[in-house]
């Protein structure tokens, strides 16, 4: 059974770092793209993030998190990580790694709850 299993997540303060991990089972982890999407509390719609291509060449960041977050990927461990330092209370979010985001082979998470408080 194809699997992503996220973790990391948690509570913090404002300015304060966290460091996310999704697992990936079931499937050769290597030769797929990895996205991390959020969900804001009452909203249904993703919003984007990150990527990372298979052999992490290529890497995108939304603007919205630019500079303060870092998506990275060790293939040998079927792990894809962000780390995210100088947290807002705007990226307060339930946070998914998604695989081949957008194609039809995607597969999602169940997702770690980040909090920032002021």
């Amino acid at each position: 059974q194809e699997k992503l299993v996220e973790s990391g997540g948690g509570l913090v303060q404002s300015g304060g770092s966290l460091r996310l991990s999704c697992t990936g089972s079931g499937f050769t982890f290597s030769r797929h793209g990895f996205s991390w999407v959020r969900q804001a509390p009452g909203k249904e719609v993703d919003d984007w993030v990150a990527d990372i291509s298979p052999d992490s060449s290529r890497i995108w960041y939304a603007d919205s998190v630019k500079g303060r977050f870092t998506i990275s990927r060790d293939n040998s461990n079927n792990a894809l990580y962000l780390q995210m330092n100088n947290l807002k209370t705007e990226d307060t979010a339930m946070y998914y790694c998604l695989r081949d985001r957008f194609m039809s082979t995607e597969l999602r998470g169940r997702g770690t709850q980040v909090t920032v408080r002021t």
